[in-house]
Formats: C-alpha cells, sequence, structure tokens
C-alpha cells in the first residue's frame, strides 16, 4: 500500500471494510482537567476481528472533546475499528509518550510536533507513511516535505499556520497611528512604529510584545537574508550576525519604549494569548501563529488583524512558511497498520472530519477540504485563511525538517533571550552562546 500522489487527477475509492460490529463497553468520559486519559490496553476491543488502536494526542479540553467526537464519527463510520484516546496537554505530552515508546507501548496513531519527529522517525518509532494507504492527493508537495526525512514519509500535516504578526487597529487608531503597510514594511520600520504607538498611547499601553522567545522569528528573519536556521542535513545554518541582530531588535524597542521593560515583558510572555498585551488591549502588535488570532480576539474582544512579518520585501527573498501546525503519524511496530492508515485518511480528507475539527488543528492541509469549511469558520478563522491563501504566492519553500535535538531549541532561546532582556548579555555574546549551544543540542 503506498500513499496516492498528489499528481494522480482521480482520488482512489476506498475500500470498504466488513468487520464485525463493536459493541461499547461503555463512553470514556474525558477529563477536564487530568492528562490521565483512562486508555484501555490495546487489544482488549472486544471479538476476533474487532481492531482497537490507539490515539495519542496533545491539546486543551475543547480539543479533547472535539476529538472525541471525531473518534465516534469515525467508528461509526468504520464498523469494527475502536480507537481509544489518550491525551495530556502540551507540557505532559512529551514525556508520556517517551514513557510509552520506552515501555514498547507506542500509540497506533500519535500526533508529532516538528521539533520532535526527526528524532521519533530516526530511532524507528513512527513509521513511513508512503507505505501506507492514504490518500494525500489534495496536499501540497511543499507541505508533504515538511514531513518528509531522507525520502520517507514520516508525518502528514495536520493543517498549517504561519508565524505572522498580530495587530489591533483600535490601538493604532487610539495612538494616532496608521497601521503599516506590511506589503513594505522593514524591520527598522517595525522599530519605529512601535515607539510611535506607545509614545501616542500613553501609560500602560506598548507598540509591541517582545519577539524573541521563539526560534520561528529567528528563522523568518535567516530566510529573508538568504539563510535558513537548520540546513537540509541537520547542522545550524544561520550566520552569528543574523542572530545578533535577532536578539538586538528587543533592546532597540526596549530603548524607545515600542515594548515594556525586561520584568514586564517575560511576565507577560508567561501569560500566554490571554494574558498577552493584545490579550489584554495594552498593545498594538504582537507575533503568534495564525491559528491564535481566533483567542487572542476572542480575548481582546475587538477584530484583530493579521500582518505579514517586517522585512518580507526588504531582502533579496520572503522568509515567511507555512508551517505544520502539527503532525498525524503511525507507529512502526502498530500490529493494526491498516486500521490506523484509514484512521489518519479520515482525519485528513473526511469533511464532517473537518466540520468538527475546523481550524483546530491549523487551516486543513487537504485544499479541497479547506475550501469546504471556510463557511463554517468563525470571523477571525476566516481572516486568517483570506491571511494565508494571501501569502501563497509570496512563500518561497518550507524550511528542511529540524533536527534531533531541536525539541531543545525553545529553552535555548527563552533562556539566553532573557538574558538579553536583562541585560546579562549583550546580543553578540548571546548569539555565540544560541550557536554553541543549538549546535551541542542537534550535534547527535
Amino acid at each position: 500500500m503506498r500513499v496516492t500522489s498528489n499528481r494522480r487527477t482521480a482520488r482512489r475509492s476506498r475500500r470498504s471494510v466488513a468487520l464485525v460490529a463493536l459493541t461499547a463497553s461503555g463512553a470514556l468520559a474525558l477529563s477536564a482537567c487530568s492528562g490521565d486519559s483512562g486508555a484501555m490496553p490495546e487489544g482488549d476491543g472486544g471479538d476476533g476481528d474487532d481492531v482497537n488502536i490507539r490515539f495519542a494526542w496533545w491539546g486543551s479540553d475543547d480539543r479533547h472533546k472535539s476529538t472525541q467526537e471525531l473518534i465516534d464519527l469515525f467508528e461509526e463510520k468504520n464498523p469494527g475499528i475502536t480507537v481509544t484516546p489518550d491525551y495530556t496537554d502540551w507540557g505532559g505530552y512529551w514525556d508520556k509518550l517517551a514513557t510509552t515508546v520506552a515501555g514498547g507501548d507506542t500509540p497506533d496513531v500519535m500526533t508529532q510536533e516538528e521539533r520532535f519527529i526527526s528524532d521519533y522517525a530516526t530511532r524507528g518509532v513512527i513509521a513511513d507513511m508512503s507505505q501506507l494507504d492514504i490518500d494525500t492527493a489534495e496536499i501540497s508537495d511543499e507541505i508533504l516535505a515538511t514531513g518528509t526525512i531522507d525520502d520517507k514519509l514520516y508525518g502528514i500535516a495536520t493543517g498549517v499556520n504561519a508565524y505572522s504578526l498580530v495587530a489591533d487597529p483600535q490601538v493604532f487608531a487610539d495612538a494616532g497611528v496608521e497601521v503599516p503597510d506590511d506589503t513594505a514594511w522593514t524591520w527598522e520600520d517595525y522599530v519605529k512604529v512601535a515607539g510611535e504607538v506607545s509614545k501616542g498611547a500613553g501609560d500602560g499601553v506598548w507598540g509591541t510584545q517582545d519577539y524573541g522567545f521563539n526560534e520561528a522569528g529567528l528563522s523568518v528573519m535567516a530566510r529573508q537574508k538568504g539563510e535558513t536556521l537548520y540546513n537540509a542535513d541537520g547542522t545550524l545554518g544561520v550566520s552569528e550576525e543574523t542572530v545578533a541582530a535577532f536578539f538586538q531588535l528587543s533592546l532597540d524597542l526596549m530603548a524607545n519604549d515600542g515594548q515594556p521593560d525586561a520584568s514586564r515583558t517575560v511576565e507577560i510572555q508567561n501569560a500566554g494569548p490571554e494574558g498577552s498585551l493584545l490579550g489584554t488591549n495594552k498593545g498594538a502588535m504582537g507575533v503568534w501563529w495564525t491559528n491564535q488570532l481566533g483567542a487572542l480576539s476572542e480575548s481582546s474582544g475587538r477584530e484583530l488583524e493579521l500582518l505579514r512579518m517586517p522585512g518580507e520585501s526588504q531582502f533579496d527573498r520572503t522568509g515567511m512558511y507555512f508551517k505544520p501546525a502539527m503532525y498525524y503519524s503511525v507507529s512502526a511496530t502498530t500490529e493494526h497498520p491498516e486500521e490506523s492508515a484509514k484512521f489518519v485518511d479520515f482525519l485528513l480528507n473526511d469533511p464532517e472530519a473537518a466540520a468538527i475539527m475546523l481550524t483546530d488543528r491549523g487551516l486543513p492541509s487537504n485544499l479541497t477540504v479547506r475550501e469546504s469549511i471556510l463557511g463554517d469558520l468563525a470571523d477571525a478563522d476566516q481572516r486568517m485563511a483570506e491571511f494565508m491563501a494571501d501569502l501563497e504566492d509570496e512563500i518561497v519553500d518550507s524550511p528542511p525538517v529540524p533536527p534531533n535535538g531541536s525539541g531543545d531549541v525553545q529553552d535555548i532561546i527563552t533562556r539566553i533571550n532573557t538574558e538579553v532582556l536583562f541585560g546579562d548579555s549583550t546580543p553578540q555574546e548571546a548569539a555565540k552562546a544560541f550557536i554553541s549551544e543549538v549546535e551541542a543540542a542537534t550535534a547527535g
């Protein structure tokens, strides 16, 4: 069995599976707070032909509830296959997954993230999905490439996001500053505009929130300059000069009061979207993933806008890219590869499934499915979909899959950026430390 090429003109008709219907022994309740899924051991599903597969994911309570709806719909359409939910929050997911893998109890289907997929792939934990019967005809080659390592497809993107600026037009208006033209602004413009907003808006309101805690911002800046955060072979591809410029920007913004001081910045950063400057009506801009526009809009009570990152027209090429929100992967040791593939195919390609999930796992990577849900999206998600569509002709390519050890980079950049903000490290010192620590983390 092989993945259907997206160059095929017709989609493969799905095989009907004649399996004995399974009578569920009881519904698995979703816990509102606990990461304990109450997952049953695989194979406890019932009679001989019945199959039980386990699906592991991370997320909020809302995602847990909607995912259970997806599971219920899949089981209704596929009698004889039971899907056992295995979920927790982001913080506990990776520890739990590592423990189950080490114990030889890998979930049949799991969600993966770009920082970790290489590690699990190279250790033989997840299967080459190009050998499974999963239809990818409506997923672009560029998006499929983000889950491909050494010509093997280890993860298929659930949906896509972009790292972008979110802006509050009301704060701009209150400050007497025009919202910038995002097709032409530079990084210097960004610093200048943020300072002007802070000055015009008055005490307690700032132009922007610090962007230095996520390596995605560095990746965009590097790509604009013809570099890349990681090379295809897993080595670091960004220059010390670019890393120093990345950290310097935060100091420039503090110097002109475009963003809060170091102590406030760290406090705000730890508060998530709801406690962010945008979420509390105390800031005009912030850098967020596009699928966070809804949460930010809801928290702020305002109609926020998405803007291109500064610098997209400043250099020889654009740096923004479509990032998989997450991936679906299948265990390399699953006893039920056919049923696991059928479940992934359903999650990616079934319009009814998409109507339940909407943009919770990113804007659907299946282009036909994406089109089918546009009319059902909330206003913020519709603006996000329109913004993503506008970017399609501007995005040059996708970054290589991050190497083993890149899961440590979030902690590295958070700590080093904090040191820069508090004056414990210069941007040049920070750049040297960042490159040295990331090279060490990704060396093996």
